[in-house]
């Protein structure tokens, strides 16, 4: 039986947004290059966008775990959870995947890669301390289901993309305040494109986070199920889940950026209050965690 069946779909998914990508910096140069009166900010923000497409599809894995102060291990460091990966490996018909530590308290796992045959499952220790074995085992079978559905490539790239768009919009918005634009009105674009400039420069990270939003809610929900066929033990994942959203052990490793790769959001812990959680909730890259126990105990998928 096939659990994965949707590996083409994201793969075309990732060359989209990658496109679309290309498309919205090359405007945002554009634009920015007309306010400055300087084309060499277009041929710029063209060179950069093309890098930056290429690098988030062949090194974004390597970014993400750098970021994330992940250690690759051995079956010799820590045998049982190389042998539980290994087994779900060859239960879902995956190559084995690369096992990779992190060295914090609070329990959350992601996969990441451009393809099964370059794929990394990290885990922090946390997630080795406080969950058992089947619980671990849960676990597991969902990153490996995003590997095997491909979710990961989809996700991994978004970070570099969303990471370097806020990053132009930033530079641009301190160049604003520094007065850094073209006096020179034979030079630069007419006044009304610093106000476009400015709407880009706030809407930008607003938008690529609404991106993240799109591509992870369903991928979640995918990867319960998946991993459920995996295990045949849904108990497993939704007494994982519970135990990760109710310990409130910061994830200093994750950010913004990182956020949609976790098994469970790691940076929407410490909000407080009803209002503070619903309005958190818009913005959430997974869906609710508690919808998710109640689909895994109730069967519903």
């Amino acid at each position: 039986m096939n659990l994965y069946t949707e590996k083409d779909t994201n793969i075309h998914k990732t060359w989209l947004l990658m496109t679309v990508f290309l498309v919205i910096v090359i405007g945002i140069g554009w634009v920015f290059s007309q306010i400055y009166g300087n084309s060499i900010i277009l041929v710029i923000a063209v060179l950069f966008s093309s890098i930056m497409s290429f690098v988030s599809y062949w090194y974004s894995d390597k970014i993400v775990l750098k970021i994330s102060k992940a250690k690759e291990i051995q079956k010799k460091d820590i045998p049982e959870l190389y042998n539980i990966l290994e087994n779900l490996s060859i239960t879902a018909g995956l190559p084995m995947p690369e096992l990779y530590i992190i060295n914090e308290l609070s329990p959350n796992a992601f996969a990441t890669g451009r393809d099964p045959q370059h794929a990394v499952v990290a885990v922090t220790e946390g997630l080795l301390k406080k969950l058992n074995r089947s619980e671990i085992e849960g676990v597991l079978a969902h990153e490996l289901s995003h590997i095997g559905n491909r979710d990961m490539l989809l996700a991994t790239v978004v970070v570099v993309l969303v990471g370097f768009i806020a990053l132009i919009s930033d530079m641009f918005l301190r160049s604003i305040l520094w007065g850094g634009v073209n006096n020179d009105r034979e030079k630069s674009g007419p006044p009304y494109l610093i106000i476009v400039g400015i709407a880009l420069a706030i809407l930008a990270p607003i938008t690529t986070t609404l991106i993240q939003l799109a591509i992870s809610r369903t991928r979640e929900y995918l990867a319960d199920a998946s991993g459920v066929l995996l295990t045949r033990y849904p108990e497993g994942l939704a007494s994982a889940l519970e135990k990760i959203s109710q310990d409130k052990t910061p994830l200093k490793v994750a950010n913004k950026a990182t956020n949609h790769l976790w098994i469970s959001e790691p940076v929407s812990k410490g909000w407080g209050g009803e209002t503070k959680k619903k309005i958190s909730g818009l913005f959430m890259t997974h869906p609710p965690i508690e919808e998710r126990i109640k689909k895994l105990r109730g069967n519903q998928f």
